[in-house]
């Protein structure tokens, strides 16, 4: 009998990840090893648990996903990462993916296809939910470059907040940083995107289906 795959869950809710952990825990071939409710801790421990694959969460606390994802891979550039995340636009996990991981799965798919999704990619096979994969080619092939290319995952995950109508303060409590970070954060955007305010930046974000209108 082959070996379980081993499971880290990085997601800063304890409730979603005991779900997840209850879903995979009905597989023979899955077992999961780590629960971590931060990136901070996920990589504090991945050198010890050694994961065949990490199931990891975009939007947290502190460190993000991405900005997770990109230090991970930086120190163990092997690892197998799903991604999972509540955005469902195509930004994310084009970002995702072009920071390594393997696989996008939203957490509204998570239940039909979480399983088969960590399978995938633990076999280093890309996973990315059809309808996701469709829009994402069609925009490649319809659309030259995005300025939204051009932020870095910080930049991304501030703009994000910003245009869902979180202040500069309630972004620095969430994301760990002082006020002033998050202030330059939101010029160097501004710079990018060549927006003048914050109502522009709430356009450039419907456009790009970041959020709903």
């Amino acid at each position: 009998m082959n070996p379980s795959l081993r499971i880290m869950l990085v997601d800063d809710h304890a409730v979603v990840r005991m779900g997840f952990r209850l879903l995979l825990d009905t597989t023979s071939d899955l077992r999961v090893v780590a629960e971590c409710g931060s990136g901070e801790e996920a990589l504090k421990a991945y050198a010890e648990v050694n994961p065949d694959v990490m199931v990891l969460d975009l939007s947290m606390g502190g460190m993000g996903g991405l900005e997770t994802l990109s230090r991970l891979l930086a120190k163990w550039p092997a690892a197998r990462v799903l991604v999972l995340s509540a955005h469902e636009d195509t930004a994310h996990p084009r970002r995702a993916l072009a920071a390594g991981a393997l696989g996008y799965l939203t957490k509204r798919s998570a239940a039909d296809a979480m399983i088969d999704a960590i399978r995938q990619v633990a076999a280093r096979k890309l996973f990315l939910e059809p309808a996701l994969a469709q829009e994402i080619v069609v925009e490649q092939v319809g659309s030259p470059g995005n300025p939204l290319e051009a932020l870095s995952a910080r930049e991304f995950e501030v703009f994000v907040m910003l245009a869902r109508g979180k202040s500069v303060a309630d972004i620095a409590t969430v994301l760990f940083l002082s006020p002033r970070t998050v202030g330059t954060h939101l010029y160097n955007i501004k710079q990018k995107l060549g927006a003048g305010n914050a109502a522009e930046l709430t356009l450039i974000a419907l456009r790009n289906g970041l959020i709903d209108a």
